[in-house]
């Protein structure tokens, strides 16, 4: 089972290669439990104004790379609001 930080680290240097589980785990540390879960989406809240969501998909195991740099960039964006949590 890959830890958080690893998985951001991995996410990171090639985000064309996560597992949607492991995307998940990365959301769920950050984000909370998702509000909505069907087969092959997720979405998760934020707590910033505007488009307060996060929208991820499972394609055959992988998770989307574009969905992956948004999750990173609202991860970033939720450090400097909040400070770093891990």
């Amino acid at each position: 089972m890959a830890k958080i930080r690893d998985v951001l680290a991995q996410m990171k240097q090639n985000p064309r290669d996560v597992r949607f589980n492991d995307l998940c785990k990365v959301c769920d540390n950050y984000f909370g439990e998702p509000r909505q879960r069907s087969s092959s989406h997720r979405i998760y809240k934020t707590p910033w104004r505007g488009d307060p969501r996060i929208n991820i998909q499972n394609h055959k195991g992988k998770a989307k790379a574009y969905q992956v740099k948004q999750v990173l960039l609202a991860i970033e964006k939720l450090e400097v609001e909040h400070g770093a949590e891990e």
